[in-house]
């Protein structure tokens, strides 16, 4: 049986090599630009670190999402229901089917993984 190797990224929270992921499709106001690095994909599941500058947004997730915010701040509010603030340390989930909007306040990062 092969061996599975142990992906992993250091100082995620202060790495300053992300790559340029180009301008959030998403945004529903000005320009919010993108920037991330991936550390695993296998097909549709993925995960790595994602960074993007403040605006408004609106989601509507294909796919399962948790996240854990290494910086920044944002307020997820998803449709029919109540806002949420998501600050630096926090980790949330967002389920397949998931619609709203995240209004990120500051620029945020995250480390992610979908699925």
């Amino acid at each position: 049986m092969p061996v599975a190797l142990t992906p992993h990224l250091s100082g995620a929270a202060e790495r300053s090599d992300l790559e340029d992921w180009g301008l959030l499709e998403e945004a529903t106001g000005p320009d919010m630009k993108t920037s991330g690095v991936t550390l695993w994909e296998d097909g549709d599941a993925s995960a790595g670190v994602w960074e993007c500058t403040p605006g408004p947004s609106r989601w509507l997730l294909e796919t399962h999402e948790v996240i854990h915010l290494v910086t920044g701040r944002m307020t997820v509010t998803p449709d029919g229901g109540e806002p949420t603030e998501i600050a630096a340390g926090d980790v949330a989930v967002f389920p397949r089917g998931w619609s709203g909007t995240w209004d990120i306040h500051e620029t945020l990062r995250k480390v992610y993984a979908i699925f």
